[in-house]
C-alpha cells in the first residue's frame, strides 16, 4: 500500500487539464469515448493509519449479473446530470485571525493542504461574510453607525487579516477561485431591534440602502483584485441567534430581491453576479423556493438556492428529499450547500469519527439530489474552537493550537478531500446506485474523462462489494467506518 501524505505530508496529483464537456443536465455519451481499464482506490478508515491512502490498484473485467444478496455499486457513465461548481470552505475573520498567528512555514502548509490540487485537496470555492459574523473577535460593519448615505463605507478592517488570506488562497489554487459572500446582519440602525445580534428585521426604509451596501462590498473587493462570483441574500434568514442575525420571511426576501438587490446590482454594472436565496436549512427550503421562484420578476435575478444542514439539531433526519423536490420543481435553478460545521467543540474530540461521517453522509446525499457545489464553514479555528465573540465554538477540518503552533488535521479534512481532490469544477455527476443501504455512493466524470466514485461505509464491519462501471466490473473491500474514492 502507498500512503498519500497531506499537509506536513504530500498528495500525488491525479487530475489533469480540462477539455470541453457537455452542458445539458441529463446526457447520453457512448462508453466507447471512455476507457475503463484500471481503478486506483484511495481509502480513509477509522482506527487505522489510512488517510487518503492508496489501498488497491485493480483491473476491470467483463461485468456479470450479480447473484441475490451480493453487495454491488453500479455506475452508468451514459447517464450524466448536473455539473459541479466546486468544493471549498469559508475564510472568516476567525480563520484569518488564527492563520495570522501561525509561522510562515505553517501558513504555507495550510494553504497547500487546502488549495493546492497536487499537494493538497484542491479547494476551488471560498465563502466569506459581508462584514462580521459570530466567528471573529468582535462585531463590525463597513460604515459608521447611522451613516444612511454609506459615505463612510470602507473595508479597511478586512485588509488586516481576511483579504491577505483570500489572496494567498487564490494564488495557491492556481490564480482562480469561485468566491462569494453572505451577510449575517445589516448594521444595527437599519434593523427593527437596533442591534446586529439577536435577529430583528431590515426596516423597509433601508431596503435600497442595504442593496447598495452589497454593491459597494463587491466593488471594494474587486478593487482589491478579488473577483466576486456572487452573494447570498441573508445567512439563515429564519434563525434568531444570539450572534449576528436578521430575519426575512419568504415574501420579504422575494420582494427585497426583485425590487432592490437585483435592480441595484444591475444598475451598478454588477448584473453578472450570481444571487443565491435562502441560505438556511433543508427543512424549510421548499416553501422558500416556491415563493421566490414562482415569481418571475424575482426568479430572473436568482441563480439558485443555498442550504445548510442544521435541521438535524433536533435529532431528526437530514431532509435531503426536499432538495430533490426543489431540483425537480425548478430545474433551471441551482442547489448550493453554503454552510455546515460540527457544533459543540471539545478538544478531546478532534478525531471523533462521526464528525467526518456527517460530512460524508451529507455530501453524497446532497449531490445525488442535484447539488452543484459544497462549501464547508471555517477552514481553520484555534484550539478553543474559535475565536467567536459569543462563544459559539465549533469544529473545523483543521485546527491550529496557537500555544504550540501546530496544525491538527481531523478526519473531516480527509473525508472532504475524497471529493475535492478528485472531482474538479465542471465535472458531471453520473448515475450511481448501491444494492444495499449501508453503502452510500456517488460518481463524477471530469472534463478529461477521468472518473471518480466515492463510496462510504458507515457500519462497524468491513464490506466486500462488486463495483460495476458500464459493462466492466471489479471486486474490492471497504473497511469499517471508511470512505473510498475509486479513480478510473
Amino acid at each position: 500500500m502507498k500512503n498519500i501524505k497531506i499537509t506536513g505530508l504530500m498528495l500525488t496529483a491525479l487530475l489533469a487539464g480540462c477539455q470541453e464537456n457537455k452542458s445539458n443536465p441529463e446526457e447520453e455519451s457512448g462508453l466507447g469515448a471512455v476507457s475503463v481499464d484500471k481503478v486506483t482506490v484511495y481509502t480513509t478508515a477509522k482506527d487505522t493509519d489510512k488517510r487518503l491512502t492508496i489501498t488497491d490498484q485493480l483491473t476491470f473485467e467483463p461485468s456479470v449479473q450479480p447473484y441475490e444478496n451480493e453487495v454491488s455499486v453500479f455506475v452508468n457513465p451514459n447517464k450524466r446530470y448536473q455539473k459541479v461548481l466546486g468544493f471549498g470552505g469559508a475564510i472568516t475573520d476567525a480563520s484569518s485571525e488564527v492563520f495570522a498567528k501561525l509561522s510562515q512555514e505553517k501558513q504555507e502548509e495550510l494553504l497547500k493542504a487546502y488549495f493546492d490540487k497536487e499537494e493538497g485537496i484542491g479547494y476551488t470555492l471560498v465563502r466569506t461574510s459581508i462584514h462580521s459574523s459570530d466567528f471573529g473577535s468582535a462585531s463590525h460593519t463597513y460604515i459608521e453607525e447611522g451613516d444612511k448615505s454609506l459615505s463612510t463605507f470602507s473595508i479597511e478592517q478586512d485588509r488586516q487579516f481576511r483579504i491577505p488570506l483570500i489572496k494567498r488562497a487564490t494564488e495557491t489554487a492556481g490564480g482562480e477561485i469561485t468566491f462569494y459572500a453572505s451577510p449575517w446582519s445589516a448594521p444595527a440602525f437599519m434593523k427593527s431591534n437596533n442591534n446586529m445580534l439577536r435577529g430583528g428585521k431590515l426596516l423597509p426604509e433601508y431596503y435600497e440602502t442595504w442593496a447598495m451596501y452589497f454593491a459597494k462590498f463587491i466593488k471594494a473587493y474587486e478593487a482589491e483584485g478579488i473577483p466576486v462570483w456572487g452573494v447570498t441574500i441573508q445567512n439563515e434568514p429564519m434563525a434568531v441567534q444570539r450572534w449576528e442575525s436578521m430575519i426575512y420571511t419568504a415574501e420579504e426576501e422575494r420582494d427585497f430581491l426583485k425590487n432592490h438587490l437585483g435592480p441595484v446590482l444591475e444598475r451598478e454594472g454588477l448584473g453578472d453576479k450570481k444571487i443565491v436565496v435562502w441560505d438556511h436549512n433543508r427543512d424549510l427550503i421548499t416553501r422558500r423556493a416556491n415563493v421566490i421562484f414562482e415569481d418571475p420578476e424575482a426568479a430572473k435575478y436568482a441563480w439558485g438556492i443555498g442550504f445548510h444542514w442544521y435541521e438535524t439539531w433536533a435529532g431528526g433526519e437530514t431532509m435531503h428529499d426536499n432538495l430533490a423536490l426543489v431540483h425537480e420543481s425548478y430545474p433551471t435553478k441551482n442547489l448550493l450547500f453554503t454552510e455546515g460545521t460540527n457544533e459543540g467543540f471539545r478538544a478531546d474530540r478532534y478525531h471523533y469519527w462521526p464528525n467526518a461521517e456527517r460530512y460524508g453522509h451529507s455530501m453524497i446525499n446532497d449531490f445525488n439530489r442535484g447539488t452543484v457545489g459544497w462549501t464547508d464553514w471555517n477552514i481553520l479555528l484555534d484550539h478553543t474552537g474559535g475565536p467567536n465573540h459569543v462563544q459559539n465554538l465549533c469544529f473545523a477540518p483543521v485546527h491550529a493550537d496557537t500555544r504550540t503552533g501546530e496544525l491538527i488535521y481531523t478526519p473531516t479534512y480527509y473525508y472532504l478531500g475524497h471529493f475535492s481532490k478528485f472531482v474538479r469544477p465542471q465535472a458531471q455527476r453520473m448515475s450511481t446506485s448501491a444494492s444495499r443501504s449501508f453503502l452510500l455512493a456517488t460518481s463524477f466524470i471530469n472534463e478529461d474523462n477521468q472518473m471518480a466514485t466515492i463510496v462510504m461505509n458507515h457500519t462497524d464491519e468491513a464490506i466486500l462489494y462488486n463495483f460495476h462501471v458500464g459493462d466492466k466490473q471489479t471486486r474490492l473491500t471497504i473497511p469499517a467506518r471508511a470512505m473510498q474514492t475509486l479513480v478510473y
